[in-house]
């Protein structure tokens, strides 16, 4: 199993070579915390992290 990275641009979780919402390549392995968003419209932590999009995210990337 691959290691789990996160996005330092949008805090995405995800395996592989790219995030997959932004495209982009920087990404790093250590992260705090996670968040799953399964409704971002009525979740009240989706809107304290300003997060649009449902999906795992990391609460702190280092």
């Amino acid at each position: 199993m691959a290691k789990k990275k996160a996005c330092r641009i949008c805090n995405t979780i995800y395996e592989g070579d790219k995030c997959p919402k932004c495209d982009s390549k920087e990404s790093i392995e250590g992260f705090k915390g996670r968040v799953v968003i399964l409704d971002p419209e009525k979740s009240e932590i989706a809107k304290k992290l300003n997060l649009k999009d449902k999906g795992n995210f990391a609460i702190k990337t280092r």
